[in-house]
C-alpha cells in the first residue's frame, strides 16, 4: 500500500503507513521475545515508547546497534510525516524507508 501511494505521489500517507508498521512489528517482536510493551508511569500500566522497544530489542539482542540506529531513523521520519514536517523529508527518503523497513522486517520475523 506505501509503495502505492508513493508512486501516485502520496509521500506522507506512505511514510505514515510505513512507519506505523514498523511500530507494530517491533511491538511484536517485543512480544516474542519476552519484552514487555507496557510500562509503570504514574501509578498506570501504559504502552511504552517506540524508541524504548527499540532499545530493549538491541539490548537483548534481537538486532544489532546498526539496526536500532536504522530504526530511530525511520522512526523520526515517520514522526515527521505524522505531525505535519512535510517539507523536512522528500520522497527519494519515503521510497528509502519502505525499502528498509521491508528488508528489517525480512531479517527480523515475529
Amino acid at each position: 500500500m506505501a509503495e502505492y501511494l508513493l508512486e501516485e505521489g502520496y509521500k506522507d500517507p506512505a511514510a505514515v503507513i510505513t512507519g506505523s508498521t514498523l511500530e507494530e512489528h517491533l511491538r511484536i517482536l517485543c512480544i516474542k521475545k519476552g519484552i514487555d510493551i507496557e510500562i509503570m508511569s504514574k501509578g498506570k500500566l501504559g504502552p511504552k515508547k517506540v524508541d524504548m522497544l527499540n532499545t530493549n530489542l538491541t539490548k537483548q539482542g534481537v538486532y544489532s546497534k546498526l539496526d536500532l540506529k536504522s530504526v530511530t531513523a525511520w522512526l523520526d521520519l515517520r514522526d515527521k510525516a505524522a505531525h505535519g514536517k512535510y517539507s523536512e523529508y522528500n520522497e527519494i527518503q519515503v521510497k528509502q524507508l519502505i525499502i528498509g523497513v521491508r528488508d528489517f522486517i525480512v531479517r527480523n520475523p515475529a
